[in-house]
């Protein structure tokens, strides 16, 4: 056994509260290391009459590790345990401090979860972890309101630049909104909304109004009972890290200086404000001078932002908030941001941009989600640019199911694509084979899936602007054919169980391979799925066994599979899949 490999440490995705009642614990040791893992748990005020061992089940892998995890429920909501390790030889245990031959005596110097207090559970909405997004850059999805075009609007359909505008709207979402329920999305990320000098309205003038290109404030509230009539929530971008130039206070500082009762709201370090060899003397986004940081420590600011999350929560009734630059605001902001959003509804959900390692901001008291781009990178070095192979992509996938807890793996973002990154058929080289493959591979997988407006019927273009083009509203230039897959893929994801639930496990992801193997199974047991995609330019035939009797169907198809011999079996095409559902 490697020592050095174990780890444990009583918190964070470690050692959780799942629920009130189930507390989730997780150990990591070299991989292939052990052939048994179980944990010792009691209660520490009665070791002797409550402590039991329990086996650990094998969560995920990496390239170098092995998580183990369990679930357990503590008669009194307190746990004291430790570890056994088993490699068919040698036995080790491990308490707190130390690692022992024997097991620990009496309960003592055992890692400690002192209780479950139900406020510290962490517990985001559970309408997340069904929900299908989709995300729209509000001014090039559809001009439904000519008569709120911008001056120098361009016909629809143009090339987009970082400065044109095509005269999107609120009104051509409401027009619109039957394509998305014809493709099966329950859930709207909408990019910035509100009043704004820039086509992507990241530059905020005001966070009480909606911007007048795309309609008012009414508007909006008709856009959100529409969706919620559809049975589809809404989300809007808080861009709560930086203003736009034209806010108010900044302009007061521009004018004023070191005099303007506004100046502490931002972060200035000379006066007056102005830029030099390009760097402002104020901190921005980036480096952009139109872009100021707000300085969410001041108690103004705060209550500021801070009302303006509650403004459109209560005023309009959307059921979520997309918080971008999020990972540089200070934590104390975003602690205090969610006990206010929750406090008026819990159900609102609280996403975070974050684009690394997000632990951090997962620990139940600031987000209950992160945009996962961890994921994105995975999934398209395997599906989309062929530089890493089933195995590179499964120990990516393995490490990252093991990096946060279980209720934020099933509601994190899973995205593929979006306003900040080329467009994924573009990735893929046009090929809509593999597109689809990577497409279904995030349907597929905990956590909820985000689809970027055009996507599903074919749109292309690169980075920014290019992936910021007018929604193909023309059905002669839709891709027919890639909408109705879209849509079947959806529709399987929402009306199983198992394709949602955090029941996730490879089966077959060898190096040097495109060939992938999983398997999804409900909360339950009762129901699974295998699912078979050849990332490569070969067929493949593939054989998946099975306990014999099982009855298996082609969950596209709806075709009968018999287990010959008692394994699934089918010869996949080049870039192809198979999902059979038991």
């Amino acid at each position: 056994m490697l020592r050095e490999a174990i780890y444990h440490r009583p918190k964070q995705n470690w050692a959780y509260a799942y629920d009130n009642n189930t507390v989730h614990i997780r150990v990591r040791t070299r991989r292939n290391d052990m052939t048994e893992v179980n944990l010792i748990a009691g209660d520490k005020y009665a070791w002797e009459q409550t402590n039991r061992t329990v086996p650990m089940a094998l969560l995920s892998s990496d390239e170098l590790f092995d998580y183990w995890e369990v679930a357990v429920q503590p008669p009194y909501r307190r746990l004291q345990y430790a570890f056994h390790f088993y490699d068919g030889k040698e036995h080790l245990y491990r308490i707190e401090k130390s690692f022992l031959p024997t097991p620990p005596p009496n309960g003592l110097n055992l890692f400690d979860f002192p209780f479950v207090n139900p406020v510290d559970v962490f517990a985001p909405p559970a309408w997340v972890k069904d929900a299908v997004f989709y995300q729209i850059f509000p001014e090039r999805f559809a001009n439904g309101d000519p008569s709120l075009n911008p001056e120098q609007v361009e016909p629809w359909g143009g090339k987009p630049t970082p400065t044109n505008f095509f005269g999107g709207d609120l009104q051509g979402v409401i027009d619109h909104l039957d394509h998305l329920v014809r493709l099966g999305v329950n859930a709207i990320y909408f990019n910035p909304l509100f009043e704004a000098t820039t086509n992507h309205k990241y530059d905020t003038k005001n966070y009480l109004k909606v911007d007048p290109h795309f309609g008012t404030n009414e508007k909006l509230k008709e856009l959100v009972e529409a969706c919620h009539a559809r049975g589809i929530k809404v989300m809007l971008d808080a861009v709560f890290n930086h203003s736009g130039k034209e806010f108010p206070p900044f302009v007061d500082v521009l004018e004023k200086g070191a005099s303007s009762v506004y100046k502490d709201w931002f972060h200035v370090r000379e006066f007056p404000l102005r830029v030099v060899d390009r760097i402002p003397t104020y901190d921005t986004f980036g480096f952009e001078p139109i872009m100021p940081k707000l300085n969410t420590e001041n108690s103004e600011v705060k209550s500021y932002l801070l009302d303006v999350a509650r403004y459109w929560i209560e005023e309009v009734g959307i059921d979520g908030w997309r918080l971008d630059v999020a990972n540089e605001v200070d934590h104390a902001f975003w602690r205090e941001f969610r006990m206010a959003v929750k406090k008026l509804n819990p159900d609102v959900y609280i996403l975070g941009e974050i684009w690394h390692d997000s632990i951090m901001w997962l620990q139940g008291d600031q987000f209950d989600a992160v945009m996962n781009y961890p994921f994105t990178n995975a999934a398209l070095d395997f599906f989309a640019y062929g530089t890493s192979d089933a195995k590179q992509f499964a120990d990516a996938v393995g490490a990252q199911l093991a990096a946060y807890p279980q209720q934020a793996t099933e509601t994190t973002f899973n995205l593929l694509g979006s306003h900040d990154t080329p467009r994924l058929l573009t990735l893929c080289e046009g090929d809509t084979n593999r597109m689809k493959l990577a497409t279904l591979f995030k349907l597929t997988y905990p956590g909820t899936a985000c689809v970027y407006y055009g996507d599903e019927v074919g749109m292309t273009g690169g980075g920014d602007p290019g992936c910021r083009e007018c929604m193909v509203w023309e059905e002669d230039k839709q891709d027919k054919a890639l909408f109705a897959f879209f849509s079947e893929a959806i529709r399987l994801r929402k009306e199983h169980e198992a394709l949602r639930s955090a029941g996730f496990r490879f089966l077959q992801a060898e190096a040097g391979s495109g060939l992938l193997v999983y398997e999804r199974r409900a909360s339950d047991g009762d129901e699974r799925f295998v699912i078979v995609m050849n990332v490569s330019e070969k067929t493949a035939d593939v054989s998946v066994p099975v306990a014999a009797g099982e009855g298996w169907t082609n969950a596209f198809t709806g075709e009968q599979v018999v287990a010959a011999r008692g394994c699934l079996q089918a010869n996949v095409p080049v870039y192809g899949y198979v999902v059979w559902r038991q």
